[in-house]
């Protein structure tokens, strides 16, 4: 734990620090070099602790990096919920022996690779040594921790510049792509300085032929782009940039350059989470603005147990679907049951990033 820079973030609310919001402080520490954010909820009620798991998945959603969780748990109950809030790790503190005693259920639910302990110093270790041996990942010494500082996080590189092929202006052309989206967002151009500042920094860095400078993108703006990959073309003259992108990328503030159509041919999209996402906003949109004689707005209108009684026999059909050895009945039963469980997760304000979120951290 020394040498990682750790950022800490305390809920509820009122404890943030300089009372930024939760979302934009966990940008912040994922933006300036922290390696991973460890929050503690010091609730002193239920209503506050409602409110700090809803802070958690807002800093989850918002960080790239690893966020574990701790405080204000008494129960597996409490464990799921902060693990379903997106955190990668939850902190049992074993000061408290009712976490110690959640140790084994959780580590066994959850996996081992999710269970942290904390404790107040090296010497003291409350918890029995076989217990965190089998069960727990990791220990967090909280007076021991390296806390954060603003620092740059450098890349590792496979090649070097002298084995681009340059342009004639010996630039090499950037496309660069939005990491969760595969969006396209602007296309720039890198010299040999730019190139290694990009690499020195982990933030997108750019040769400007109009200013004959280097620019840093969200210099001004605050519009960074935190490199996730870096990819070369197979003729070595063109570099792929898939970043994350903090606000806009285009200066007319449009999340893409690319904005304006110049012509298009009908088609539908096969992009598994577009459709995805497009579907479930047709049936946000049925939600917010009800239409007469809508499937949709009837699930709504008749609540909770007859949207979950819909999904339970959509399920079965697809069951016994899955029995018949034609694939074509799996299908259409499958297509019916995600249109159901997305009706679900629209009642239940569930979204799709929080599907993808969580299987990503399993």
């Amino acid at each position: 734990m020394n040498e990682r820079n750790i950022a800490v973030i305390h809920l509820p609310k009122k404890r943030l620090e300089e009372r930024k919001d939760a979302a934009a402080l966990a940008r912040y520490y994922n933006e300036n070099g922290a390696d991973e954010i460890l929050i503690f909820d010091h609730s002193d009620t239920e209503e506050e602790c409602n409110n700090s798991r809803s802070l958690i998945k807002e800093i989850c959603r918002a960080a790239d990096i690893p966020v574990k969780a701790g405080g204000h748990i008494s129960c597996m109950e409490d464990v799921k919920k902060v693990l379903y809030a997106g955190c990668s790790k939850v902190i049992l503190n074993f000061a408290k022996q009712s976490n110690i005693d959640l140790i084994e259920e959780a580590s066994k639910r959850f996996g081992k690779d999710r269970i942290s302990g904390a404790v107040d110093s090296a010497d003291i270790v409350s918890a029995p040594a076989e217990l965190v041996e089998n069960y727990v990942s990791e220990i967090i010494y909280l007076d021991d921790l390296q806390l954060f500082c603003e620092r740059v996080r450098p890349l590792e590189c496979n090649m070097e510049w002298s084995e681009f092929k340059l342009n004639a202006e010996g630039l090499v052309p950037v496309v660069i792509q939005d990491h969760y989206t595969d969006e396209v967002l602007m296309v720039a151009y890198m010299n040999e300085e730019s190139f290694h500042k990009t690499i020195e920094t982990g933030k997108m860095t750019y040769f400007s032929r109009s200013r004959q400078r280097l620019w840093t993108k969200g210099e001004t703006s605050g519009h960074y782009q935190l490199v996730k990959e870096l990819r070369i073309d197979c003729d070595c003259d063109t570099i792929l940039a898939r970043v994350s992108q903090i606000g806009a990328a285009c200066h007319t503030g449009s999340r893409s350059c690319f904005f304006q159509e110049i012509a298009a041919a009908k088609y539908k999209t096969q992009n598994p989470l577009k459709v995805f996402e497009n579907v479930y906003k047709v049936i946000a949109d049925r939600k917010a603005h009800p239409k007469e004689g809508s499937y949709t707005n009837y699930l709504f209108e008749k609540g909770i147990d007859k949207i979950l009684k819909k999904v339970g026999e959509e399920a079965t059909e697809l069951v016994i679907a899955a029995k018949n050895p034609d694939p074509e009945e799996i299908k259409y039963e499958m297509a019916d049951f995600l249109y159901h469980a997305m009706v679900l997760m629209v009642e239940r304000g569930v979204t799709w990033e929080d599907i993808t979120g969580e299987l990503a951290n399993r």
